[in-house]
């Protein structure tokens, strides 16, 4: 087949990309995702130990590392390094992690 199609609402969550169902295309090596966020949206305290996670505020503003963050802002988190998310606006953010480690998200204390 020359094309695959899919929806970005037919994935989990934004994820398109990495070693996971469902996908448009499997890979061990990144994962990428579109994430939406509505205002007031928030992630707990986490890390991941194998994988570096690079995010890029696409549109709004966004909390993290303890830093609010704005529309063409990129961040790259290396293993181990804990964040929390809040959207402090509606936000949209694209989100690669390198490698695409399964079950790599750890909350922090």
């Amino acid at each position: 087949m020359a094309y695959e199609h899919a929806r970005l609402d037919d994935m989990f969550k934004g994820w398109f990309v990495g070693d996971f169902q469902p996908t448009i295309f499997n890979s061990k090596d990144v994962e990428v995702a579109i994430k939406y966020y509505k205002a007031g949206d928030v992630e707990e305290l986490h890390h991941h130990k194998v994988s570096t996670e690079i995010t890029v505020v696409v549109e709004g503003q966004v909390r993290m590392l303890d830093k609010i963050w704005s529309k063409g802002d990129i961040l790259l988190l290396e293993p181990n390094t804990s964040t929390s998310f809040e959207a402090i606006t509606d936000a949209i953010n694209v989100v690669v992690k390198l490698p695409s480690a399964k079950n790599d998200k750890y909350i922090s204390n």
